[in-house]
């Protein structure tokens, strides 16, 4: 069985109802503030409180700046800034034509890329918090630099460089470490409908980051006339999210609710579930009694790793080198395998054909790699479904040390190996050959 987080985004998703979620699941608020204290930030205080809303009980998330009036923002009523960070999860609650008065505070919070960077990394948070909150940052900065046309380096963050917003982000990242899931998956999200104010008028719901930050997610508006899904919470699905599941079998465990500040019609919550799925059911895999078990109810091998994609392209005008730095790059942002072939293009000219397998939610990253690393000019994209004999890997019991790697099939090991890196250091250290190394340390 896997244990799976599960987020259900029927009304949405934004920064603080994630927070209030997975705290309302289970996550100690005092363990999770101890980790925020090593940002080394002053001026914030994080608060939870019980809320309600359409008879569903949850937290709300609250955060307070110094210098500003009541702390949170509504989950539904803001204005957008000309880099549409000032989203609702960010805001402070006040009615609307207060907004403007306030808003003037944040502009002293205002932070580029670089410096948020320099504050996650440079603190003591937990590693697994670090490196989620930094890649949910650089998902925002990547689509506002796509949004506004400017480098990353030089997009200025402004609500979501603010101090409440930085609590957001990384208090969610280090509510994910702590609760540790095997899986995360998420549902449909519902991004709302409507309009949002900015500084150049208004613009309809779903706004631009927030758009491309949801490429590749199955999404719904118009389910309420209000912006629903904010950029923030938009990079955290596109950041955390393993998959998205339309219909699954699985044991529910416990659930949490994140509360938003205004009330509907309908409950205006994120939900959080703890779920336990057996490992090889994936998406669109909704008869898993069909699938072959072992003596021990265990499911067979191979294990189905889930939907992906393969995009291809032919390339006949790089050089070695530069093939060889795409492929590094494509391995760098997600990929699970990258192959190139040797192929004849047109008029007799010899070309490269590069193949790329990705899960379907690195799609959108890894065609961006193709398109700014290499010279091609078009991308073809077959739909996939991976499967992958489970593998363990144990230390060797000998005197020299080193890993072997075991590849069973349904059930029964089908074969080993000693890792390549123990082989090398070893044959350079005693001056023999891999083969000779091998044997050294198979004794």
């Amino acid at each position: 069985m896997m244990k799976t987080l599960h987020f259900d985004c029927f009304a949405g998703i934004s920064g603080d109802m994630a927070l209030g979620a997975l705290v309302d699941l289970g996550v100690d608020p005092p363990a999770l503030l101890a980790e925020l204290e090593k940002l080394n930030l002053d001026g914030w205080k994080l608060e939870f409180t019980g809320g309600e809303r359409n008879g569903i009980t949850g937290t709300r998330a609250l955060v307070e700046v110094e210098g500003l009036h009541d702390g949170r923002a509504d989950h539904d009523t803001h204005h957008h800034h000309h880099d549409h960070h000032d989203h609702h999860d960010h805001q402070h609650t006040h009615d609307d034509e207060d907004h403007h008065d306030h808003h003037d505070h944040h502009e002293h919070h205002h932070r580029n890329w670089k410096d948020i960077r320099c504050i996650i990394e440079q603190s003591s948070i937990r590693e697994g918090a670090k490196k989620r909150a930094l890649d949910i940052f650089l998902r925002i900065a990547k689509a506002e630099s796509e949004v506004h046309g400017v480098p990353v380096d030089e997009v200025t963050f402004h609500e979501v460089g603010a101090l409440d917003s930085i609590v957001d982000i990384v208090g969610t990242a280090v509510c994910l470490d702590l609760l540790a899931p095997e899986r995360i998956s998420a549902g449909t999200v519902e991004l709302g409908g409507g309009s949002v104010h900015c500084a150049h008028g208004e613009l309809p719901v779903p706004a631009p980051a927030t758009l491309i930050l949801c490429r590749g997610m199955p999404v719904h508006t118009g389910g309420f006339n209000r912006e629903m899904t904010t950029p923030t919470g938009a990079a955290i699905l596109a950041s955390q999210v393993d998959e998205f599941v339309s219909e699954a079998s699985f044991t529910e465990l416990k659930s949490g609710y994140g509360i938003g500040a205004r009330k509907f019609d309908r409950p205006n919550v994120l939900r959080a579930s703890l779920r336990e799925i057996k490992a090889f059911q994936r998406q669109g895999d909704t008869n898993p009694s069909a699938r072959p078990e072992d003596d021990a109810g265990r499911p067979a091998d191979p294990d189905d790793i889930g939907a992906c994609v393969v995009i291809e392209t032919n390339i006949d005008d790089m050089s070695g080198e530069e093939m060889g730095f795409l492929m590094e790059c494509l391995y760098a942002e997600g990929a699970r395998d990258v192959i190139f072939i040797p192929c004849v293009m047109k008029k007799g000219r010899p070309g490269t054909m590069v193949s790329v397998l990705c899960p379907s939610s690195k799609r959108d990253d890894l065609r961006r790699v193709m398109f700014t690393r290499s010279k091609t000019i078009g991308v073809r994209e077959i739909p996939a479904r991976c499967f992958a004999l489970r593998r363990e890997e144990e230390p060797l019991s000998g005197e020299y040390g080193g890993r072997k790697k075991t590849v069973y099939y349904r059930g029964e090991k089908l074969r080993e190996k000693i890792e390549f890196e123990d082989r090398a250091a070893l044959a350079r250290q005693k001056g023999v050959s891999l083969w000779e190394a091998e044997e050294l340390l198979g004794k």
